[in-house]
């Protein structure tokens, strides 16, 4: 992403009861130093903080009203065998002026527009970018930016609340969907059948990508909140994410970014550092569990 995503941490994000014009609660950041941005000054590593996103995320997210265009009336909601795995993917790489969000359930998606104005009442600006077929279904596209400035979107919580809300309308729409993601046993009518393992699903890799900078991948069972977690850890080891990808696929979560340390690339002791400090923190039971 353009900009830093980010997940629950100890930085002083609280969840405020002032709402803005569109009736939802609004973020209150109290006590921190670092930018909602994912180019960013990064915190004072020695300066101690305890985040947590209250995820009664049901509170920040607009649920859809029911509509007819939310679906395709030609038969393809109807049940079969094999549900196919949802895919929700966040991308700040692929257009410098907007943020990219592609959306694939097989060939069970319609028109998207209750997911369209659901994105509206959170103060964007959506427009449909494209739609195509492969193998593995109907990839829907749309184009993101912040309606107050026409830019793409670089605050991390804002990110995390573009993805939630995109699966809770999936949850809603499509309750079959339900028992493949991982938030289908937060938010779902029927949890996921299979549990994740942690320890066995995690992946961290960090390696170069030229001068300037380093690219960071890392795999793990998906939780509400992990985009901000992921950037909040990253910063306060006073790394910079400058871009990337997040993707949803089913249980599983998947993230590239493209950090640096100080305009540079990470030196290998650095780079050793921040896989630990990653693994340590996703391998704790919960976000909420979690503190520094």
């Amino acid at each position: 992403m353009a900009v830093a995503m980010a997940s629950a941490a100890n930085c002083g994000v609280y969840f405020s009861s002032n709402t803005n014009k569109l009736n939802f609660p609004v973020f209150d950041f109290k006590n921190h130093s670092w930018s909602a941005a994912f180019v960013t000054t990064p915190p004072n590593i020695l300066e101690k903080r305890s985040v947590r996103l209250s995820f009664s995320m049901m509170g920040i997210i607009p649920r859809a009203t029911s509509s007819a265009t939310a679906v395709e009336s030609d038969g393809s909601l109807q049940d079969t065998d094999t549900v196919p795995t949802p895919k929700v993917i966040i991308d700040q790489d692929s257009d410098p002026d907007a943020t990219v969000v592609e959306i694939t359930f097989g060939d069970r998606l319609g028109a998207l527009l209750d997911t369209m104005n659901a994105l509206k009442n959170l103060g964007l600006n959506v427009s449909k970018a494209n739609v195509y077929l492969d193998s593995s279904g109907k990839h829907n596209k749309f184009a993101i930016t912040k309606a107050s400035t026409g830019r793409k979107v670089e605050d991390p919580e804002l990110l995390e609340a573009i993805r939630l809300t995109i699966i809770n309308n999936l949850l809603e729409y499509h309750p079959e969907s339900s028992s493949q993601l991982a938030m289908g046993a937060t938010f779902g009518v029927e949890p996921p059948k299979e549990k994740v393992d942690v320890d066995i699903a995690t992946h961290i890799r960090v390696g170069d990508d030229g001068p300037d900078r380093s690219l960071l991948y890392v795999e793990t069972a998906d939780r509400p909140g992990l985009l901000v977690d992921l950037v909040k850890i990253i910063t306060d080891i006073n790394i910079t994410v400058e871009s990337g990808e997040f993707d949803t696929e089913g249980l599983l979560a998947k993230a590239k970014f493209h950090v640096s340390y100080k305009g540079k690339a990470i030196i290998r002791p650095l780079q050793q550092v921040l896989a630990n400090s990653l693994r340590y923190f996703l391998r704790r039971p919960t976000t909420e569990e979690a503190s520094f």
